[in-house]
């Protein structure tokens, strides 16, 4: 049992870069950054341990217990490795997308002033959907007010000392919820039953992380995301490359990467879907990176 971790980051990984991008919002509540150091909570059993990821030593992450005196037994220890290094897709050799993006029109200036970035997960797939849904057809600083919001209403706050951090709120939470509940906080009323019916379709083991990653491929995965009511391409797409961590996930219709893609090359207007599917062309399995690397020039 122990109550600091050391855990081995890939060369082509730099946390200041990644830490960088975790602070493009002053609503996030799910994490805090001070000083250059990341503080996260998240729930384990019965438990909500909390602890501090900093970039100190070169080649590794430092993970260590904001709890007191209290030790990780073995069990949590690991829980808390494997979310860390699913949060930031550490297990994501990198080298065959940097190879690829050298010669790209589109990313190698991208990609070479990025390096290191990863494209950072949604570990909870309740909580990638739901911020799929809320990010539906708004811009991104009112998606983190929505979702801000929505966390301090619905989720539990976990305080030590003077750092505090929010957990996401559970699908049982949410699934018996009313709409006027959710509307009060400025959301539309279609959103708010597409969160409510996703969070009952997970509170009734109809959908799971589980059960997606056992469809057998990226088609079908999507194909049954596009089925619920709410969550369309888009939606599916993003859930897909931020939870499920699908390779070729790609948003291609995305309001973002068009306006990317178009600062990038200096277009005179944006490209249409047409054009991105031949700019995208060799970006194939690494379709998903390459969006959110684009998406890091706007945002």
């Amino acid at each position: 049992m122990s109550s600091s971790l050391r855990i081995p980051v890939p060369a082509e990984f730099d946390f200041a870069v990644n830490l960088d991008y975790l602070s493009r919002s002053p609503d996030e509540s799910l994490y805090r950054i001070r000083e250059g150091r990341l503080y996260k909570t998240i729930p384990l059993g019965g438990k909500t341990p909390f602890f501090e990821v900093s970039g100190l030593e070169p080649g590794f992450l430092q993970v260590r217990s904001l709890d007191g005196d209290t030790r990780w037994s073995p069990d949590e220890e690991l829980a808390i490795v494997q979310y860390t290094r699913d949060w930031f897709d550490l297990d994501n050799d990198l080298s065959p997308f940097y190879a690829m993006s050298r010669n790209d029109p589109v990313l190698r200036d991208v990609v070479k002033r990025l390096y290191g970035l990863r494209n950072m997960g949604i570990p909870d797939l309740f909580e990638a959907l739901c911020w799929g849904i809320i990010g539906q057809q708004i811009n991104l600083a009112f998606a983190y007010t929505l979702k801000r919001r929505l966390v301090e209403a619905f989720g539990r706050q976990v305080r030590r000392v003077d750092i505090d951090c929010w957990l996401f709120p559970t699908p049982e939470a949410i699934a018996r919820l009313s709409v006027e509940e959710i509307t009060a906080l400025r959301m539309t009323t279609k959103k708010a039953e597409y969160l409510i019916g996703v969070a009952r379709l997970m509170t009734e083991g109809e959908l799971s992380k589980e059960k997606l990653l056992a469809a057998g491929s990226f088609s079908a995965a999507e194909k049954r995301l596009v089925s619920i009511r709410g969550i369309g391409p888009w939606t599916a797409n993003y859930v897909l490359m931020r939870c499920l961590r699908y390779p070729a996930a790609f948003p291609i219709d995305d309001v973002g990467l068009h306006n990317a893609i178009k600062s990038v090359l200096q277009m005179d207007k944006k490209p249409t879907s047409a054009q991105i599917k031949e700019l995208a062309a060799g970006w194939r399995d690494w379709e998903a990176y390459a969006t959110f690397y684009l998406w890091r020039v706007l945002y």
